[in-house]
């Protein structure tokens, strides 16, 4: 039986949310956020187009990172991510995506390697893509919706006010744990980001 994968040392930050101005501050654009932030930290004046994403390279402590934000809608983000790790032959291993998770509550932020997909459309077509599960995670919390509304309803809805603060502080903390993903190492990140 072979050994369980470990996490690599990243090489690639994938931030999952869907293109255009009428998805940019919902619950499903926290990866975009995130790598946005990442990219301001890091000076980033320009995005170029490559295998179907904007990217652009960075140095965080001192290392090189390529940061990803697929222009695929969510439920395919797997193929331009999957062409990108190609291309620079980056091992599933060595990527980091980020992305909205309702499982955790609205304000919480983990780092994972590896794991279920948990009817989460980005994650399922990268696994898909990849051939893999065995890469890393920032999960951004936004809690279940309240009453009848449907996830996806919950997850596309602008978000305004307190509410849109309140999310885009806990991308920032996002950014904050992809930092601690790329210099301490994810495993230590899973430990210690709480």
């Amino acid at each position: 039986m072979p050994a369980p994968t470990k996490p690599l040392p990243v090489a690639i930050i994938c931030g999952l949310g869907n293109p255009g101005p009428e998805y940019a501050l919902t619950r499903h654009n926290a990866g975009f956020l995130a790598v946005d932030e990442l990219a301001a930290r890091a000076g980033v004046r320009y995005w170029k187009s490559e295998c179907g994403a904007d990217v652009a390279e960075v140095k965080i402590d001192g290392q090189d990172v390529l940061l990803a934000k697929p222009q695929a809608y969510m439920n395919t983000s797997g193929g331009p991510l999957s062409k990108l790790a190609r291309k620079h032959h980056v091992a599933p291993a060595a990527i980091l995506v980020v992305h909205d998770e309702v499982d955790l509550e609205a304000g919480e932020v983990r780092a994972k390697f590896g794991g279920g997909l948990n009817a989460h459309n980005g994650l399922r077509s990268i696994a898909d893509k990849l051939g893999t599960r065995d890469f890393s995670r920032v999960r951004v919390g936004t809690g279940r919706p309240p009453g009848k509304m449907s996830v996806a309803d919950y997850a596309l809805r602008q978000l305004k006010g307190k509410f849109a603060e309140d999310f885009q502080a806990e991308c920032v903390r996002a950014a904050d744990i992809c930092e601690l993903c790329v210099s301490k190492g994810v495993d230590y990140a899973v430990e210690h980001a709480r």
